[in-house]
């Protein structure tokens, strides 16, 4: 299982999920299809927290904001 989860639900939602279970986050973002791309520090925590918000984790494919500008 990979550590990262896309989730519907905003980043402080994400956030204050995981300070409940008591899972560290190694990295998030808001994602540009909408909901949140969260990374774990293991697929034992990125389980819990999908187990967490159950139908709410997106499946399907989600749409990263680029970090990057692009040269010109």
């Amino acid at each position: 299982m990979s550590r990262a989860l896309n989730i519907n639900a905003t980043k402080d939602e994400v956030i204050a999920a995981c300070a409940k279970h008591k899972v560290p986050i190694s990295a998030i973002e808001t994602l540009l299809s909408g909901g949140t791309r969260v990374v774990m520090n293991n697929a034992d925590d990125t389980a819990r927290i999908a187990k967490a918000y159950g139908s709410k984790v997106i499946t399907g494919k989600a749409t990263r904001v680029p970090t990057r500008m692009s040269r010109q």
